[in-house]
């Protein structure tokens, strides 16, 4: 009988040490790095000053003080808001949700604003 619990014993440890590898391998693959947006924001103050152009975007930038219009020319969605650390989500009504900019969309913003690509 004693024998019987030792095998057994055995057999839960390894039983234990699949469920454990499968476990990391499928928080492995879960945690994968999202890639980088690629393409543009542009943004546009006024008709006397160029636009900004952040190529390849990263993080949190701050738009410029005169900014008026953001377009989001990159190959995500970017998240937009209303104050220059990237904190508090703008209110973005014709995409239907909050602080979130699809591709190929723009929006109005403010001067004190940022934007967050990833």
């Amino acid at each position: 009988m004693r024998m019987v619990a030792v095998c057994d014993l055995g057999r839960m440890r390894r039983t234990a040490l699949t469920l454990l590898i499968a476990a990391a391998t499928l928080v492995g693959v879960a945690a994968a790095p999202a890639q980088a947006a690629t393409g543009k924001v542009v943004v546009f103050s006024n008709e006397l000053t160029p636009l900004k152009v952040y190529d390849n975007p990263h993080g949190c930038n701050q738009v410029p003080a005169t900014a008026h219009t953001l377009s989001n020319e990159t190959d995500g969605t970017i998240k937009v808001f209303a104050d220059p650390f990237c904190t508090l989500p703008a209110s973005l009504p014709l995409t239907g949700s909050i602080g979130e900019l699809p591709a190929n969309y723009g929006t109005h913003v403010t001067g004190v604003g940022s934007f967050w690509a990833s």
